[in-house]
């Protein structure tokens, strides 16, 4: 099991979540940050500072956001895990589901 960033990261990327993580396991995309769910240890450290509540355990992940698991896991299929997001910053890339949504407006 791990966590899992749903909808509510889009366009927002607050990285609270990032400096609480005390295995460096979220990563930047352009749109959203997302949790390489082989390096999570599931401490939940992440969760409770995330402003706009986008972060859940796997199991907790509210219904309309089910498929931002796989999400997650699919950002990695070709960054693979690296071992840590400071080592990549900004990946440059975001998961198709994410890339092709409309910009939320500011």
């Amino acid at each position: 099991m791990t966590y899992v960033i749903a909808e509510p990261c889009i366009d927002v990327k607050d990285k609270s979540c990032i400096e609480e993580c005390p295995v460096d396991c979220i990563y930047e995309g352009n749109r959203m940050l997302y949790i390489q769910p082989d390096e999570c240890v599931d401490c939940g450290a992440c969760e409770p500072v995330c402003p706009v509540e986008a972060i859940y355990y796997e199991d907790d992940v509210p219904s309309q956001w089910k498929q931002f698991g796989a999400v997650n896991g699919e950002f990695f299929v070709e960054l693979g895990s690296p071992g840590g997001a400071s080592k990549v910053g900004l990946t440059n890339s975001d998961h198709p589901t994410i890339a092709e949504r409309p910009a939320k407006a500011e």
